[in-house]
């Protein structure tokens, strides 16, 4: 019994550093900054670089950003498989948080994560349960149990931080959610061996607060990931900004707009009134006064953000 009383205590302890850290992002998010889209969308890519490793793959953040922006236009399937899980961390990042949970959008996220073959009439079961989480669980066990909604499916861990996070978003009425525990490495692996549902459900109260304790300390790191990294895109931003005025070239306010709005955009990103030229040109302009970065590192193919 007394085991049981110090594990609800650490369980509690830890929910409550959580919300602290949970707190401090909601704070960010409600800022509505102009750079926002870039942010969150820097933070899916992160996501999108752990998972590809779960998943068993051997792109980084660099060779997926390539995957989806040098892919052919309007080609959905030639992003490749390391592609559509960031096509799919690109989706809760991007689309109404409102709107990520439906049967749809859930249809859509699990072939981009590579679960097409296996989700077939699952998908209305698995958008029920989550609407159940989302108006009856508190904050832990909308947590928990977002992750346990995944695992009894036979998806992996990956899933189950989508759906937390986009859990999370809605609970706080953010437009959009932001991809947090994606990037989360310890989430794809368990020191546990993998267990049926019903042994995972039957589990003791020692391991379940254990496995709510880890998922709570990763959702307190996460946020203050996202906060540090909201910081460093603000001073790039604020740099972009201060520098737009000076700016000359035809179309330079829909090149910044989209520079905020988005990761990265390829040299020749078809712009409306911006010749292909004159957009090279103009990144060359942005990268001598240190308003964007190249981040491929080629000479050709060039991608530019802040």
């Amino acid at each position: 019994m007394r085991k049981a009383v110090d594990a609800a205590q650490i369980v509690e302890d830890a929910a409550l550093a959580t919300g602290a850290a949970i707190a401090m992002l909601d704070a960010v998010v409600r800022r509505d900054e102009r750079w926002a889209g870039a942010w969150r969308q820097r933070l899916a890519l992160a996501a999108a670089a752990v998972t590809a490793r779960q998943a068993g793959r051997v792109e980084d953040e660099a060779a997926l950003r390539d995957s989806l922006l040098l892919a052919r236009p309007g080609d959905f399937l030639s992003v490749g498989p390391g592609g559509l899980l960031l096509l799919g961390w690109r989706r809760l990042a991007a689309r109404p948080a409102e709107a990520l949970l439906t049967q749809k959008s859930l249809a859509a996220v699990l072939e981009e994560f590579g679960f097409f073959a296996r989700h077939g009439a699952a998908v209305s079961d698995l958008a029920d349960e989550l609407r159940q989480l989302a108006v009856s669980a508190g904050a832990v066990g909308m947590l928990t149990g977002a992750f346990m909604a995944a695992e009894r499916r036979g998806y992996e861990r990956f899933l189950g931080a989508w759906l937390a996070d986009t859990l999370l978003a809605q609970r706080l009425g953010w437009a959009h959610a932001v991809p947090l525990l994606g990037a989360e490495a310890a989430l794809g692996t368990s020191a546990r061996p993998r267990r049926s549902a019903a042994s995972f459900v039957a589990t003791s109260i020692e391991t379940n607060s254990e496995h709510a304790k880890s998922l709570l300390a990763a959702q307190a790191r996460a946020p203050l990931r996202a906060i540090d990294l909201s910081a460093e895109l603000e001073r790039r931003a604020d740099r972009l900004l201060a520098v737009a005025p000076k700016l000359r070239a035809k179309a330079a306010d829909a090149v910044v707009e989209k520079l905020l709005s988005d990761d990265a955009i390829v040299a020749s990103e078809n712009i409306a009134g911006m010749s292909d030229r004159g957009l090279r040109r103009l990144f060359d302009r942005l990268s001598e006064l240190g308003a964007v970065r190249e981040l491929s590192g080629r000479s050709t193919f060039r991608i530019y953000g802040i």
